[in-house]
C-alpha cells in the first residue's frame, strides 16, 4: 500500500521505505541481486529517517507533518530493521531528540532539487551530538528540477560525502542507478501491469553496450571513490599500495565495502545514494546500504549497560495512550531479555510494575511476542508510571549489583554517589518557547481537562503545564504555534473537550550582564527550633553557545568536601529554583554560571531553609549583576517566486527580520533570514496571502538574542500592565 501526503507534495520516505521492506523481500528480479555481507556482525538495525518537512513523512500526520516518531519493525533479507521516523518541523524537536537517543544509525533524506534545507541542518546537528553514523539519500531524482549534487552536504553540513552511486538519467528520464562498488547497473522499468511500484528491477554489469558517457562517468566516479576511501581508511590505503597500486579497477568490491563500513562507523564519511522513494526506485539498494554500513546494536558502546551484563536494562523513549489498552510504552532494550507477565523495576520512579503484554509494531499492526532480546525495540502494555527517559531494569537487586560492579572496576568513576546512579542518559527536553492559557468550557470539565493534560504530558515531555499562582489559570507551554494548536486539537478529538486558548505569548529568557558576588544569612525560628544558614556565592555570564544555553553550577573544593549529600542537594535546589524564575520578569535564566564559595549551616537547620537562603542570595547577586531580557531568534528560509520576492522582503522588514542571503534555486529565490519569534505568529497565513499560496517556509530556533532597550522597555510596560 502506498501513502501520499495530505498536501500532495511530499514523498513519504519513512513510509515508502517500510513499503519496500515489506514488498521487495518478495519481489522477482530478472537476475541475482541479493548480496551477502558476511562481515556484518549482527542481524538488527535500529535506524531513523531524518528529513525536512517536504522530504520525509510517516503515517502519523497532523496538518501534513510527522509529529510523532513512530517505531515500525520489518524484515529485510536476513535483517530485522526497527525504523523510527522523525518529524520535519522545528516545533517537534523533542521527537527528533528522543528518536536519536535510541537509534544506532540514521538515513538523512534530501530533496535532490533543493539540497540541505533549514530543518535538515537542525536534525543533522542533533545526530552529531549523539554520534549517530549516517547514510544520505538524495530523493526525488525523478523531479524535473532534480540536481544530482553533493556540494550542499559538504558545505552546509560540513560532512564528508562518500558517493556510492550515480544516477542513470534524471528528471522524467531517471530510470536507475550505477552501483560504483560492484559496477552493476540497476534499472527500474515501467511495468504498467504491476502498477510500476518499483518491486521489480533489473541488475546487470556495466559493459561496452552501455552509453560511453555513462561508462566514463562511472569509471571516473569509482576511481574517485577508491581514492577518497583510501584517504579516510589506513587499512584500505595499505591494501591499495600493496596489491592494487597499478590497477584500481581490480579492487574487490567486498574490500571496498568493508572499508566504506569502517569509514561510516568512524563517522569520517557518509555514504550517499539516490533514487525516488515515491516509486521505490533506489530504495532496495538503500535498504542494502542500511544493513551493510550502519552499525548493529552491539557496535554502539553504552558504558553503563555493560555493568548489567545479561540482566535487563532498557530505556523508555516514548509513551502513547490507547483508549482500550491504556499507556503504551516504547522501550529500547540494551541488555537482557524482556518477557510478558514480568515484574520490572523503574529506577527513576523507584517503583515496580508488571509488563502485561509485549508487542512488536509490525507495519500497521501490533504483533504479540513471547520475548524481546537486547538490541530490539519493544512496545509494552501495563507500565502505568513510566515516562520518557526512565530506565527499566529487571529488579532493584540487579541495579544494585550493576552499581557494585561499576564501583569495583578500576576504571569506574569514583565521585561520591555517582556509582549508585545506574540510569541511562535520558532525553534532553528543550524549554518551551510559547505559552498561553487554556480553559475548559465549564468548571465541571476541569477535572477531565486536567486528566487529558496529564496524559498528553506523559506522551510529550516538551509540553509543559503549570498553574499561575496569582490567577489560578492553567498555562500551556509548548515548542511553537503549531505544537500548541495540535495539542488543542487533540484534546478536542481524543478527549471530547472543547477548550479555549488565550493569546499566544513568547517565552522569553533572562540573563545577566556582569559578574557579581554577595553573601546572605537566613536566621529564622520555627516553633522551638532556630534555623541559621549563611551562603556566599558569585554569578557570572557565560556564552550561550558554549554552555548550550544552560545554567552552570560549581562548588569550590572546600565546599564540595564539607557539604553532606543532603545539604548539597538543598543548595542545588535553591540555585535551580532561582534559575527558573529570573528577577526582572520571572522568565527562566540562560547563560548564568553560579559558584558556591561558602555555605555555613548551624546545627539543627533543615535543608529547606538552606534552599531558601541560597535562593535569596541568588536573587541579590542577579540584581547586582544587571539583568537583560533575551528573545528567541529564528532562522527563516523562504522559497518564493521572483515576482513575489519584494513583497516578502517588505513584510520581513516590518517583522524586525535580518536578511542573511538570497539564493537562486531553479526558477525560485531562497531567502535566508533571522527573525524574532515574537514577530512570526500567524506568518504562514500572511505568506500565503502575499504569494497566492506559492511560497513555502521553514523555521528553526537559532539562538537567544538580547532585546534592544526600546523593545525591552515596551515589553516591561506591557508586562506591568498585565500585572
Amino acid at each position: 500500500m502506498m501513502l501520499t501526503s495530505s498536501q500532495g507534495r511530499c514523498h513519504s520516505q519513512g513510509r515508502y521505505l517500510l513499503t519496500a521492506g515489506l514488498q521487495c523481500c518478495r519481489c522477482r528480479v530478472s537476475c541475482h541481486v541479493i548480496r551477502h555481507y558476511s562481515f556484518l556482525p549482527g542481524g538488527i538495525r535500529n535506524i531513523g529517517i531524518m528529513a525536512h518537512i517536504d522530504d520525509g513523512e510517516n503515517k502519523m500526520w497532523e496538518r501534513g507533518i510527522t509529529i510523532q516518531s513512530a517505531a515500525v519493525t520489518f524484515d529485510w533479507k536476513s535483517y530485522r530493521i526497527n525504523l523510527i521516523d522523525t518529524p520535519g518541523h522545528v516545533d517537534f524537536t523533542l521527537e527528533v531528540e528522543r528518536a536519536l537517543r535510541v537509534l544506532d544509525g540514521a538515513v538523512a533524506v534530501f530533496d535532490a532539487s533543493a539540497g540541505v534545507e533549514a530543518q535538515t541542518l537542525t536534525v543533522w546537528r542533533q545526530a552529531e551530538k549523539h554520534h549517530v553514523p549516517c547514510v544520505c539519500f538524495l530523493n526525488k531524482m525523478d523531479k524535473p528540477a532534480a540536481n544530482f549534487s553533493i556540494e550542499s552536504i559538504r558545505q552546509k553540513l560540513k560532512a564528508n560525502p562518500v558517493l556510492l552511486q550515480i544516477p542513470v538519467g534524471s528528471g522524467k528520464s531517471f530510470s536507475g542507478v550505477v552501483d560504483l562498488l560492484t559496477n552493476q547497473k540497476l534499472i527500474w522499468k515501467i511495468r504498467t501491469e504491476l502498477g510500476d511500484d518499483g518491486r521489480v528491477f533489473e541488475s546487470k554489469p556495466l559493459d561496452q553496450s552501455d552509453e560511453p558517457e555513462l561508462l566514463q562517468e562511472a569509471s571516473e566516479a569509482r576511481t574517485a571513490l577508491i581514492e577518497q576511501v583510501a584517504d579516510l581508511d589506513d587499512e584500505f590505503a595499505e591494501l591499495l599500495l600493496t596489491d592494487f597500486g597499478d590497477n584500481f579497477d581490480a579492487v574487490p568490491s567486498v574490500k571496498l565495502q568493508e572499508a566504506v563500513r569502517r569509514v561510516t562507523l568512524a563517522r569520517k564519511g557518509v555514504p550517499v545514494l539516490c533514487g525516488s522513494s515515491l516509486k521505490n526506485k533506489g530504495v532496495q539498494p538503500l535498504l542494502d546500504a542500511i544493513t551493510a554500513y550502519l552499525p548493529a546494536p552491539n557496535e554502539r558502546h553504552h558504558d553503563l549497560v555493560r555493568w548489567y551484563k545479561d540482566d535487563l536494562c532498557a530505556l523508555a523513549f516514548k509513551v502513547l495512550h490507547d483508549k482500550q489498552r491504556g499507556p503504551l510504552v516504547f522501550l529500547r532494550i540494551y541488555s537482557g531479555t524482556l518477557k510478558p507477565q514480568t515484574a520490572v523495576h523503574n529506577i527513576n520512579r523507584n517503583s515496580i510494575e508488571r509488563v502485561s503484554r509485549l508487542l512488536v509494531p509490525f507495519a500497521d499492526q501490533h504483533v504479540e511476542t513471547p520475548s524481546i532480546t537486547a538490541g530490539n525495540i519493544a512496545l509494552t502494555v501495563g507500565l502505568k508510571q513510566a515516562v520518557t527517559g526512565d530506565t527499566i531494569v529487571s529488579s532493584k537487586a540487579s541495579a544494585t549489583a550493576a552499581a557494585r560492579r561499576a564501583q569495583n572496576d578500576g576504571g569506574a568513576r569514583k565521585k561520591r554517589g555517582e556509582d549508585a546512579n545506574m540510569v541511562l542518559s535520558g532525553v534532553e527536553v528543550p524549554d518551551p518557547v510559547f505559552f498561553c492559557t487554556i480553559e475548559p468550557p465549564t468548571m465541571s470539565k476541569q477535572a477531565d481537562l486536567a486528566n487529558a493534560l496529564n496524559c498528553l504530558q506523559r506522551e510529550d515531555p516538551s509540553l509543559k503545564v503549570r498553574v499561575d499562582p496569582d490567577s489560578g489559570q492553567t498555562i500551556l507551554c509548548g515548542m511553537g504555534e503549531l505544537h500548541i494548536e495540535i495539542i488543542h486539537d487533540r484534546i478536542r478529538r481524543e478527549y471530547g473537550i472543547e477548550t479555549h486558548l488565550g493569546p499566544l505569548q513568547v517565552a522569553y529568557r533572562e540573563t545577566i550582564l556582569h559578574e557579581a558576588s554577595t553573601t546572605d544569612t537566613l536566621d529564622r525560628t520555627v516553633g522551638e527550633r532556630r534555623h541559621v544558614a549563611t551562603v556566599d556565592l558569585a554569578v557570572r555570564p557565560v556564552d550561550i553557545f558554549s554552555s548550550g544555553g544552560l545554567c552552570e553550577l560549581d562548588f569550590t573544593e572546600e565546599v564540595e568536601g564539607q557539604l553532606s549529600p543532603e545539604m548539597k542537594a538543598a543548595v542545588e535546589n535553591g540555585v535551580h529554583t532561582s534559575n527558573l524564575q529570573g528577577p526582572l520578569l520571572g522568565y527562566p535564566l540562560l547563560g548564568v554560571s553560579t559558584l558556591i564559595k561558602s555555605v555555613k549551616v548551624e546545627p539543627g537547620t533543615v535543608p529547606v531553609m538552606v534552599s531558601a537562603c541560597v535562593s535569596r542570595c541568588m536573587l541579590k547577586a542577579l540584581r547586582l549583576a544587571g539583568v537583560q531580557v533575551l528573545e528567541p531568534l529564528m532562522s527563516l528560509e523562504v522559497t518564493v517566486g521572483e515576482n513575489h520576492l519584494s513583497s516578502v522582503l517588505g513584510d520581513l522588514a516590518q517583522r524586525r527580520g535580518t536578511v542573511q542571503d538570497i539564493q537562486s534555486r531553479h526558477d525560485n529565490k531562497v531567502l535566508l533570514a533571522t527573525v524574532p519569534l515574537a514577530e512570526m505568529m500567524g506568518y504562514s497565513t500572511v505568506l500565503r496571502t502575499l504569494t497566492s499560496g506559492t511560497a513555502t517556509f521553514s523555521l528553526a530556533l537559532d539562538t537567544y538574542e538580547a532585546m534592544n532597550p526600546q523593545d525591552q522597555s515596551i515589553l516591561l510596560k506591557r508586562m506591568s500592565g498585565l500585572l
